[in-house]
């Protein structure tokens, strides 16, 4: 476990058909999600689809209108976030400015463990227990600090650290009291690039180390694909899909996961349209992702360039087909590119397709 010791490493959290009401409006409906030890998921999903609100009924700071949520085999339903022992992390670090990193880290376990008169200054001087009590704190505190690499900062305050620092230091706070998970609503969206992926480092190797259950809640895909080991994707409410990263984007189960998932968006060609791609695009939607989409003079279906964009490594192409279908095309390198307003043929290998019924449900491929 390195530094970290546990009494006990948690074995899962989960919910149970659970259903949240505000007012007659459902922001979530029926969902059941399991986080088990050891396991990083994501809840990814666009603004205002529920995924704080799932976080919130994890934590105890909601209540589900039905259904469970249980902890390790037990219903925590109706129980506060204090019975669950849930170690939450927000956008906002929530450090005291006032207080030393070490006073931060060390807060839960004291306001946990001591009375408000075993807290006051000096109060160790006048009670052996209590100073026994400070001194397995500060033990606690330093074996926490040192996994994250803060040892060297324990006598500074929040002012003095660096935005990665911080996050470290709001970590170390919720890691020192031996959580039951973890659960993280944006931690990264303060964080610039370069530091982005630093702190996407650092959580990973974190939750490697103390093997936790993790759950973060993101709305940016580069942090659930990079990080998870299992990806719920949330739309209206629901989980759309569950899966691995992997699984997730090589074959999305319906066409709000397929035109949500990936840094560009897929194309999808309507039915009749779709059969200038294949036979089956009479009745099927065909999706592309723009980096499999060609052009080709050879290619049956056409389209109008409507804008270039030239992003360095890449450029994207917008197009519009005869039937006002939008499609986008993604070419790397210094390839010769067409101009804007040019008609332009366009060609797409039968295993980069994905195919959808009326309805938006993933087909097999047809034979």
């Amino acid at each position: 476990m390195s530094a970290v010791t546990q009494s006990e490493v948690s074995g899962r959290i989960s919910l149970e058909g659970v259903t949240k009401k505000f007012g007659e409006a459902e922001a979530i409906k029926n969902i059941s999600l399991t986080l088990h030890k050891g396991e990083f998921v994501a809840l990814l999903g666009a603004s205002g689809c529920g995924k704080s609100t799932t976080l919130r009924l994890l934590a105890g700071l909601e209540t589900a209108t039905s259904g469970r949520v249980m902890l390790n085999g037990r219903d925590v339903t109706k129980e506060g976030p204090a019975a669950r022992n849930i170690a939450l992390m927000f956008q906002s670090y929530a450090l005291y400015p006032h207080l030393t990193v070490a006073q931060n880290i060390s807060m839960p376990l004291r306001l946990g463990r001591m009375s408000a008169l075993q807290r006051l200054p000096g109060a160790g001087l006048l009670s052996n227990s209590v100073r026994g009590m400070q001194d397995a704190i500060a033990k606690r505190v330093l074996e926490v600090a040192t996994t994250l690499r803060l040892e060297k900062l324990l006598q500074r305050k929040p002012s003095q650290l660096s935005g990665g620092q911080q996050q470290r230091v709001a970590l170390a706070r919720a890691l020192v009291r031996d959580p039951s998970a973890f659960l993280l609503d944006e931690p990264l969206s303060n964080l610039d690039t370069q530091l982005r992926g630093d702190t996407r480092d650092e959580l990973r190797a974190l939750h490697r180390r103390t093997q936790y259950p993790f759950l973060l809640v993101t709305h940016d895909q580069s942090d659930a694909l990079s990080m998870a080991d299992r990806i719920a994707v949330m739309i209206d409410g629901q989980i759309a899909q569950l899966g691995t990263p992997k699984n997730i984007f090589e074959t999305p189960a319906n066409i709000a996961v397929a035109t949500f998932i990936g840094n560009h968006r897929m194309n999808m060609v309507p039915p009749g349209e779709a059969e200038l791609l294949h036979t089956a695009g009479g009745q099927c939607h065909v999706g592309v992702r723009p980096e499999d989409v060609r052009i080709s003079p050879n290619g049956k279906l056409e389209a109008v360039v409507e804008s270039i964009a030239f992003h360095g490594e890449e450029t994207i192409l917008r197009m519009k087909t005869q039937n006002n279908t939008t499609l986008r095309t993604m070419l790397r390198g210094t390839q010769s590119l067409p101009s804007q307003g040019q008609t332009v043929g366009l060609a797409v290998e039968q295993s980069a397709m994905h195919f959808f019924d009326r309805q938006g449900q993933r087909q097999k491929v047809p034979q």
